[in-house]
C-alpha cells in the first residue's frame, strides 16, 4: 500500500494531534526526562501519544534529507535576490533551483528549491526570518519531498 502524506497548516487538525507533536519537541529537546514526564507536562495519556506518535510530524520532523520548493514574492529592487540566496547558505540550506518570473509592476515571482539536509534551523523559524526580509513580500512552501 502506498502511503500519502499531506502538508496542513496546525489551525486545519485536531488539537490532539498538536499535543502530539509538542511531546515529541518536549522529549527531541530533552525538555523531558521521559514520554511519561512529556504527556504529563501537556496534558494527554500515554496511550494517546502511542496511538499518534507514528502518524504525526511536524514539517521540521521530516525535513532531514528532503527538499523544498518554496514560492517568493519579492519586490524588484536591485540585490534583493541575493539577500535571500545568502540567507539560505546561512542556514546551511543548498541552492537546487532558482526560477524567477519576469516582474511586473516592480514585484517578481521566485521558486528556490533547496536541500534541506544540512540545515540546522526548524523550518518554521526558517521561514519566520525570510519573511523578516524587508524584500520579501511573501513566502510560502510549494512542495516538500
Amino acid at each position: 500500500m502506498v502511503q500519502k502524506y499531506y502538508l496542513v497548516d496546525e489551525r486545519a487538525v485536531p488539537e490532539i494531534f498538536v499535543k502530539v507533536i509538542k511531546v515529541k519537541e518536549l522529549l527531541r529537546t530533552g525538555k523531558a526526562k521521559d514520554i511519561s514526564d512529556a504527556v504529563c507536562q501537556i496534558g494527554i495519556s500515554r496511550s494517546t501519544y502511542y496511538k499518534y506518535k507514528d502518524y504525526i510530524f511536524s514539517v521540521s520532523d521530516g525535513m532531514m534529507g528532503h527538499k523544498a520548493t518554496f514560492s517568493f514574492l519579492i519586490h524588484h529592487k536591485p540585490g534583493a535576490l541575493s539577500v535571500i540566496l545568502n540567507e539560505i547558505a546561512e542556514n546551511k540550506g543548498n541552492i537546487l533551483t532558482i526560477n524567477q518570473d519576469i516582474p511586473i509592476n516592480k514585484v517578481a515571482n521566485v521558486t528556490i528549491t533547496v536541500d534541506m539536509s544540512n540545515m540546522d534551523i526548524e523550518i518554521d523559524d526558517f521561514i519566520k526570518k525570510i519573511k523578516n526580509i524587508d524584500y520579501v513580500i511573501d513566502v510560502n512552501i510549494a512542495a516538500m519531498e
